[in-house]
């Protein structure tokens, strides 16, 4: 529903480096959606993708092991819900969780901004997708339905999550403490960018 993305200028700009934790940090913000759904659906291999997250943070600080990413591309996908299997609205959050997790992957691996652009469009899908199943009626126009969602509180906060990432990231130099903090910001105090917090 968002036609374009205000921050797509911004985010092309950042440095390979600061593209990779500014994806890194979007799905990790994602994740939990993913999480939700592997717990309840026995679906996936949670274990595996939280610690492929967690690698990747760690290779970031430049204390961390290396992470091989084109074999890892082929476990996330192996996570990637397939929505002709389950007909629920939490197959959708946690399919853009991993779909983040692949494109911060290939942004590795490719360093194009594109892969950046896409893991932020990602999270705003989400967000959308679920404003629409939650609160949405029939009765709405498509005016109304997308005023509802870029006026919904999940918008604006994550237009203020991406906004002060992005201010994070643009012009600073590298420093493993930076990685720690953005990797802190992320995890949201344990709630994911659509509401669901680890203790449900």
């Amino acid at each position: 529903m968002i036609s374009e993305n205000r921050f797509e200028q911004q985010i092309r700009a950042l440095e390979p480096w600061q593209q990779m934790l500014f994806a890194s940090a979007l799905s990790e913000r994602m994740f939990l959606n993913f999480a939700l759904f592997s717990r309840l659906m026995n679906f996936g291999d949670l274990d595996k993708m939280r610690n492929l997250l967690n690698s990747i943070w760690e290779e970031q600080t430049q204390r961390g092991t290396k992470v091989n990413y084109e074999v890892q591309l082929n476990h996330v996908e192996d996570n990637i819900v397939d929505l002709d299997e389950y007909d629920m609205f939490g197959a959708i959050p946690a399919r853009d969780a991993m779909m983040a997790l692949f494109s911060t992957c290939i942004l590795k691996l490719e360093q194009e901004s594109d892969e950046a652009v896409a893991v932020s469009n990602l999270s705003y899908d989400t967000i959308g997708a679920y404003v629409e199943f939650a609160e949405a009626d029939d009765q709405m126009s498509d005016e109304e339905l997308v005023r509802l969602i870029n006026m919904h509180d999940l918008m604006l906060d994550e237009d203020s999550f991406q906004e002060e990432l992005l201010e994070r990231l643009s012009g600073t130099s590298f420093k493993p403490a930076l990685v720690e903090a953005v990797r802190e910001l992320a995890q949201n105090q344990g709630v994911s960018n659509i509401g669901i917090s680890d203790e449900e």
